[in-house]
């Protein structure tokens, strides 16, 4: 059991078998897409987005590499989306801008947080609503659908059948006993499937390093019931903008305290409408105001229900931090981050909460109370779940390489064989056949960003410079050289920006770039380019020897 970094092009499908090709979700949390190919044919499970880090600069999203089935879009014969979260759901629209007819199947809440992006887009899609307990075959992909609890109603899992072999896709899931819209994992189901034979689970890593059982969502409401009874000023609650099951909660203390509730933040008030308007989400009449007229309520009467609990900085949380929002919050208040905390965002969470702190109010999150429980399975959840089912492959999805490699263990606990374990990466080729699954190869598979109105055209070489740009400053050196004699006519002028040096600390390097110039001209360099180049070094060497830093220099030599 372990991963396979060095791999070469899969060979050609063997019509018997079937093949699986993730195209995101494999060390990483988000950009979740998975490609099955029978017999030519091609099922796609999730299509979602991956959030950038500080490291990625000016990136709006990251996308799946949809370059494996570009060329063979009319191949699909379906996109099935297991839940409606952000990183199952959000690359959808980029998938049918290249073929808007793909069938979409999901749940009703699924489909109905998806509807608004799609028409943003301006596409019509050609959609099918299936519950749990549905089946349905499109082409040799029979489907059936299975209840799981997860931190967004309405998520499914789903059980195919095809002539190679079949395969348990558990999406996002839990296996709470307890949940608040009394919904539960179908153990039953997935028992019956184990009976029936599963070749290939495929199942949530999230929470595999986490020990024992998830904690109950009950609970949650007991803390926010003891936080609302000891606040007296204004409550701001920041959570995940699909977490129905968490604005439920808030919804119930801020009724059982007498107090009134506020959506802030435009994808929360669209995603509570839909909830709320499909019966998800159950709010007593005169409970919900406008964030207009609740601002101008007590403060001990109201509550915002906002967006932001990961430190995004156009969220609301975020501008009232900067006291930027027509929210404000100050000494007596009570502020909530009501979600866990997403690898990569301590920075920007913490910096929202340094913010709220300085304005006077009191911050809680999960670090200091029991305000969230994880909407994925611990390890005793999926050490139960393997027993029930008993699978004769694994493969980890959805995770970072540590959660892969924890959910890998687990399963081999079990009695799975190591060698039926597939850790896999992005593009990480696996071929099932005969109840046996391989590893056979690899398909270029890289992160698409999306920059404002590009998609794909930024290239990691461009990321880097802008991390050099932010970190070290830039320096632009300009010469002029007679393209006769050699000699430097004028110049070489420095300029510098983001450099905490004044221009002037430059002054000592300009005779040596001057005299690298004209020895370059002499031993024959008369292309403008390998002047810039001799520029680019003399310069480089000199600032990373005496100011010690790298920054990015553009070197400009004009021939007169």
């Amino acid at each position: 059991m372990h991963f396979h970094p060095e791999l070469g092009p899969p060979p050609p499908v063997d019509p018997k078998a079937l093949r699986i090709v993730p195209l995101g979700g494999l060390g990483e949390i988000g950009r979740n897409m998975t490609v099955f190919e029978h017999q030519g044919r091609l099922l796609i499970i999730d299509c979602g987005v991956l959030f950038p880090e500080e490291t990625q600069p000016g990136v709006d999203l990251i996308l799946p590499d949809f370059g494996y089935i570009e060329e063979r879009l009319d191949d699909v014969e379906a996109l099935v989306l297991t839940h409606g979260h952000e990183d199952h759901i959000g690359a959808v629209p980029y998938l049918l801008r290249m073929r808007q007819d793909i069938p979409i199947i999901g749940s009703r809440l699924t489909l109905a947080f998806l509807e608004p992006k799609l028409k943003q887009a301006r596409v019509t899609p050609v959609s099918t609503e299936v519950a749990e307990g549905s089946r349905t075959k499109v082409g040799d992909f029979d489907l059936e659908f299975v209840a799981v609890t997860h931190s967004i109603p309405d998520a499914l899992a789903v059980f195919v059948r095809t002539p190679a072999g079949s395969f348990l896709h558990t999406g996002d899931f839990k296996m709470e006993q307890l949940p608040l819209d009394g919904r539960i994992t179908d153990l039953r189901a997935f028992g019956r499937f184990g009976e029936e034979g599963v070749d290939l689970f495929m199942v949530d890593s999230t929470a595999a390093t986490v020990p024992g059982f998830t904690m109950p969502e009950k609970e949650i409401g007991v803390t926010l019931d003891r936080l609302f009874s000891q606040c007296e000023g204004r409550i701001i609650v920041a959570s995940f903008a699909s977490h129905v099951h968490r604005v439920q909660q808030v919804v119930d203390a801020t009724v059982a305290h007498g107090r009134r509730i506020a959506f802030a933040g435009k994808t929360m008030v669209r995603n509570m409408g839909i909830a709320q308007e499909l019966g998800f989400l159950k709010i007593p009449d005169g409970v919900v105001v406008e964030a207009k007229a609740a601002d101008s309520l007590p403060r001990d009467k109201v509550v915002f229900m906002c967006t932001g609990s990961q430190g995004e900085p156009m969220a609301a949380l975020s501008r009232i931090a900067n006291r930027d929002y027509k929210v404000d919050a100050k000494s007596g208040d009570l502020v909530i981050l009501a979600s866990s905390l997403i690898p990569g965002n301590e920075n920007a969470v913490f910096r929202v909460v340094n913010g709220l702190t300085r304005l006077g109010a009191k911050v809680v999150h999960q670090g200091t109370d029991r305000i969230h429980a994880s909407g994925h399975a611990s390890a005793g959840e999926l050490i139960y779940c393997y027993n029930v089912i008993q699978p004769k492959n694994v493969m980890p999805i959805h995770g970072e390489s540590r959660h892969l490699m924890a959910n890998g263990r687990l399963a081999v606990e079990t009695g799975v064989d190591p060698e039926r374990v597939m850790l896999a990466d992005d593009g990480v080729v696996i071929d099932l056949a005969n109840g046996v699954a391989k590893i056979v190869g690899e398909v270029p598979c890289h992160y698409v960003y999306v920059d404002g109105a590009s998609i794909g055209e930024l290239t990691d070489a461009e990321l880097k410079d802008r991390l050099i740009l932010a970190e070290e400053g830039f320096v632009s050196v300009f010469a002029v050289v007679d393209s006769t004699t050699g000699k430097v006519v004028n110049g070489p002028t420095i300029h510098a920006r983001g450099v905490a040096e004044d221009d002037s600390v430059f002054d000592a390097i300009l005779p040596d770039i001057t005299k690298a110039l004209e020895d370059a001209t002499a031993g024959g360099a008369v292309d403008a380019q390998q002047l810039q180049q001799v520029m680019r070094r003399t310069l480089g060497h000199w600032v990373g020897t005496k100011l010690r830093r790298r920054p990015m220099i553009i070197p400009v030599v004009v021939e007169a």
